[in-house]
């Protein structure tokens, strides 16, 4: 099984993790732990500690958290497997035999989320841009212009994208990344599932400036090219901690889209082992997540496809399918709509397992639109979280964080989503499909009330 391992060195070993301009190997972080195959391919990475802003459990992720990096503070990363029959032992053991091993958590496979449907596509990405009121919208000044959208997927392909939009597409090849085992170059990377989130992002932000982080091009031993590891997931989050940082604080916006996620519990520990991820807000992962969000990142992922109608052959969670980051408090989990408004009947039902109130809202999908599977629609929950991010990184070009914080724009888009169901709140569209013009009206009386 392969795992995470969380460790407390010497804190100039941790000031030198955290360093982007220092190389530090796992070596020389964690070399000789008992019964670990580590993986020296996988570079250390430096993970905050949370830090209560009024007291309380530093570990509950529905509270005002602070985020410290102070060597003293912060710890370290490793990656590594445990044989299957030797992992409870190990996973026990380990904290006790080395007094610098601080947890070992899972490190579950991660996924895409196409559809199962076989339906044709319901309209085109012009009804999108319609419903997302993309002339108003534009009028308004909010296009994207200067805000970061970082496609956290299997990779961007800029030609096939300025192909489709009939325009030049910009990306930001410095500020993408990619894990150490995927060769290639930013924008460069076979069309596929990343290329179709990056079209749909680019339909309500068409001037923003895309990241490619092709998280899911990386392999591991008996897996696909389509799917990773959690573990490639923390370090793409570490290197976007770093964007964001280096941004002027008054201007940050970055918008993080994640069509993914783990569908299988086979690949965790069990419920309530410390270790788990499904449902564990002090996984190594889930904090990395709150720390982006602490920092000024908006973050959205994909609610999933594992809807009671038409679930994808891959959920085996047996319920509540929204799961890990998915389901996190300081994310929006988006659930999927067609362009009349119609849950589509793949898109994940709450409720969620970190947060109980998953999906956050529904966003549009299954529209004839990227063409990166050829005449099969843009689908999943996978087209409506870039939707969403789109709109989200619409309002950040003139709402960067600073006048508008990440959970006051969460708060913002349930609050003026659309009901499709029960007055409220519900487990199907969450608070409703997502509504530009009543956003565009509440930003107006924000401003006002500012002057």
């Amino acid at each position: 099984m392969r795992v995470l391992i969380q460790l407390r060195p010497s804190p100039d070993l941790v000031a030198a993790v955290a360093d982007p301009g220092r190389a530090v190997t796992t070596a020389d972080v964690a070399d000789g732990l008992p019964g670990v195959d580590l993986d020296t391919g996988f570079a250390p990475v430096a993970l905050p500690r949370p830090v209560p802003a009024t007291g309380g459990d530093p570990l509950s992720l529905n509270q005002p958290l602070r985020f410290s990096m102070a060597a003293t503070d912060a710890s370290v990363l490793v990656r590594g497997t445990i044989s299957d029959d030797e992992v409870a032992t190990r996973v026990s053991l380990l904290p006790g035999l080395r007094p610098d091993v601080v947890g070992v958590f899972s490190d579950p496979v991660i996924e895409t989320c196409p559809t199962c449907g076989g339906d044709p596509p319901a309209g085109t990405w012009r009804d999108v841009e319609r419903l997302l009121d993309g002339p108003r919208m534009r009028a308004e000044g909010l296009d994207g212009s200067d805000v970061h959208v970082a496609v956290v997927d299997t990779g961007v392909n800029l030609d096939h994208l300025s192909g489709k939009l009939g325009r030049d597409v910009c990306l930001d090849a410095g500020r993408s990344w990619l894990p150490p085992t995927v060769p290639g170059t930013p924008g460069e990377f076979p069309v596929d599932h990343g290329t179709m989130c990056a079209f749909d992002a680019l339909i309500g932000a068409p001037a923003a400036t895309l990241l490619d982080l092709p998280l899911l091009r990386s392999t591991r031993p008996g897996g696909s090219v389509m799917d990773g590891l959690l573990s490639d997931a923390v370090a793409a989050f570490a290197h976007l901690r770093g964007v964001l940082d280096a941004q002027p604080e008054e201007s940050r916006a970055l918008v993080v889209n994640n069509s993914w996620g783990s569908f299988s519990p086979e690949w965790d520990f069990p419920v309530g082992h410390p270790g788990n991820y499904s449902d564990n807000g002090a996984h190594p992962f889930n904090l990395m997540v709150a720390s982006l969000d602490q920092a000024g990142a908006d973050i959205l992922f994909a609610a999933g496809n594992c809807g009671r109608d038409c679930p994808d052959g891959r959920c085996a969670f047996p319920e509540r399918p929204i799961t890990g980051a998915n389901s996190h408090p300081r994310v929006l989990s988006i659930g999927g709509v067609n362009v009349r408004g119609e849950r589509v009947g793949y898109s994940s039902q709450g409720p969620g397992r970190l947060a109980e109130r998953k999906p956050d809202v529904c966003a549009y999908t299954h529209f004839a639109g990227s063409g990166a599977y050829g005449d099969e629609p843009d689908s999943g929950t996978s087209a409506a979280a870039p939707v969403a991010a789109g709109l989200v990184a619409a309002v950040r070009t003139r709402w960067p964080a600073s006048r508008l914080s990440p959970a006051q724009l969460r708060a913002l888009l349930r609050r003026t989503a659309e009901d499709r169901s029960t007055v409220g709140f519900d487990y199907d569209y969450g608070y409703g499909i997502v509504d530009p013009a009543a956003i565009l009206a509440a930003l107006g009386r924000r401003a006002r009330s500012a002057a």
